[in-house]
């Protein structure tokens, strides 16, 4: 049986396997820098022979000036070199940014499950990049190889059992270089878990301010966020202490393994078994070794956290999706709007039927908000029911490619953010050409919130609208929502953050912009409840009323209890 690749191999292999022509590129020139390199303590020892040992000033002067032509070709191939390899890098780590957002908001879901933002940007950042820097690990660890290979035949050349002595030695030295990484790659694994999770509570925290302040909780967020980046913090020193024991042994068996050689060199030349020539040449190539066997530690070190970043990449993009995806077969045509749900049960949802026409408007009123949130990630199709179906126009919903869905059935969540830009730009997010835009913008409200901005509607907003206030916030959100003029709009809570005034004028809007097409209102809002057609009563995960507003209001205990508390 195959033995199954660890995680993030798989990720490893693309990254750097779609940079196969910088990757190449870069080794090839960085192999042609080393030789040279390798070759120039051959270069001067033939100089010192001829015009040193034999006194040919004609020698000698030919030999320089083949040294000097080497020097500009390993200049050159070095620059060139490291151009391909950083361009490697950083295409590599885009690509894996890429892949990772594309992921991350893709419409079946599943990859940000359990994970904060901070996390997930983290992993977008800082892993990618380290997997993006195994594509110059792989060309600095070729080009070292290769060093290491005309060094030995050049040893060779002088003397057998000093080009033995490399070839045999530089084997055994790089696999115990690979046996040092292993801790690292754990530790540094560890070190990036600690410190994702300490970026997305950090991100949570800085989102949630001003609800900490308003209830005296920053002592203890700040305690929380203290005891994660302490964790963070020894993580990383963990970690640091591994590749500083690592680089510290290998430094020290190289340096070793190099004083070896030129003892070897010193005592052949002592016997006359080299020349005075060859002898300089020796010592200046262990000296040169010494690059490319360091080079190798840090090659190492590389590796064993882009194997550790690449297996949390592979995390994320393998996740399980949350929904199954379709492909879109047309099967909708014209979107009418009738909404049917049949024995749906979900979390804390039970066998719950309802059925709702072609531009109806209704009410749904629960008695726990979990039993809100499970109905709209039905609605939305972030999740499948465990029993019974959603079904759009007589089709089931897990028919229908995703695409397709999102376009005919626009779920707005009560927590929904805003993004940077102008208000304007945040109204007409999901707008077509044709949509009705300044009548959204009148009907939510919008326009008092334009009114008291100073540069009206082109007035720019910060991430996740942080400059407005709640309510400001809410009637843009509601604006953008039904600026995307959907067949089918659900909405959930879309006035908690406004006065009553403006919650009544938010209704009447809503009422006359929505008029004929299907609109869905999860709330427990009178004043939103009494402009549906009918409002359904949820109690602990079933349908146990439907009925008008005001009958229910007066003929339903639990009903009255729910939306007059």
């Amino acid at each position: 049986m195959r033995k199954a690749d660890p995680p993030g191999r798989d990720v490893l292999r693309r990254a750097v396997g779609g940079q196969r022509r910088d990757v190449a590129l870069g080794a090839v020139l960085g192999m042609g820098h080393q030789t040279g390199e390798a070759l120039v303590p051959l270069l001067i020892g033939l100089a010192i022979e001829r015009g040193v040992v034999d006194g040919d000033a004609a020698g000698l002067l030919l030999w320089l000036c083949v040294l000097a032509v080497v020097y500009v070709g390993l200049s050159y191939s070095f620059r060139f070199s490291a151009r391909a390899g950083e361009r490697a890098s950083v295409t590599a780590a885009h690509h894996l940014r890429t892949a990772l957002v594309e992921r991350v908001l893709a419409p079946e879901g599943g990859a940000a499950e359990g994970r904060l933002p901070g996390e997930l940007a983290n992993t977008a950042t800082e892993d990618a990049k380290r997997v993006g820097a195994v594509a110059m690990a792989l060309i600095v660890g070729i080009a070292a190889s290769t060093g290491l290979a005309v060094g030995a035949v050049v040893l060779l050349r002088m003397s057998v059992p000093l080009g033995l002595l490399v070839l045999l030695g530089t084997p055994l030295l790089l696999w115990l270089g690979h046996l040092l990484s292993k801790p690292l790659e754990r530790r540094s694994e560890t070190e990036q878990e600690r410190a994702a999770r300490a970026s997305g509570v950090a991100a949570d925290l800085v989102a949630g301010l001003r609800v900490l302040k308003g209830i005296g909780a920053e002592p203890a967020a700040v305690a929380r966020y203290r005891r994660i980046s302490q964790d963070s913090l020894t993580a990383t020193l963990r970690a640091a202490r591994a590749e500083a024991w690592q680089n510290g042994v290998v430094t020290m068996l190289t340096g070793a393994f190099l004083a070896l050689i030129a003892l070897v060199g010193g005592r052949l030349a002592a016997r006359g078994d080299i020349s005075l020539g060859e002898l300089v040449s020796v010592v200046a190539l262990a000296l040169f070794l010494i690059g490319p066997l360091s080079e190798f530690s840090w090659v190492y070190a590389e590796l064993a956290q882009g194997r550790a970043s690449a297996a949390r990449i592979a995390e994320i993009l393998g996740a399980d999706r949350a929904v199954t995806p379709k492909a879109s077969g047309g099967a909708l045509g014209r979107v009418r709007g009738g909404l049917r749900l049949r024995g749906l049960s979900y979390g804390p949802l039970r066998a719950v039927d309802l059925d709702i026409a072609p531009g109806e408007t209704v009410g749904v009123v629960t008695t726990d908000p979990a039993d809100a949130v499970a109905l709209l990630h039905l609605l939305a199709r972030h999740a499948d029911p465990d029993e019974g179906a959603v079904e759009l126009d007589g089709t089931d919903l897990t028919a229908l490619g995703l695409a397709e869905l999102r376009a005919a059935v626009l779920v707005a969540e009560h927590d929904a953010d805003l993004f940077e830009g102008s208000v304007l730009d945040n109204v007409t997010a999901a707008a077509g050409p044709d949509a009705p835009v300044a009548a959204a913008i009148t009907a939510s409200g919008t326009d008092e919130v334009v009114g008291t901005l100073p540069d009206g509607a082109g007035t720019a907003v910060t991430a996740r609208g942080r400059s407005l206030s709640g309510g400001q916030r809410q009637r843009v959100a509601l604006a953008r929502a039904l600026a995307a003029d959907a067949p089918v709009l659900v909405l959930h809570e879309p006035a908690t953050a406004v006065d009553a005034v403006t919650e009544a004028r938010m209704a009447a809007g809503l009422k006359d912009l929505r008029g004929g097409r299907t609109t869905v209102l999860v709330t427990n809002s009178p004043a939103l409840l009494a402009v549906t057609d009918r409002v359904v009563l949820l109690d602990r995960g079933s349908v146990v009323a439907a009925d008008a507003h005001d009958r229910l209001v007066h003929q339903h205990g639990a009903y009255r209890t729910a939306v007059l508390a």
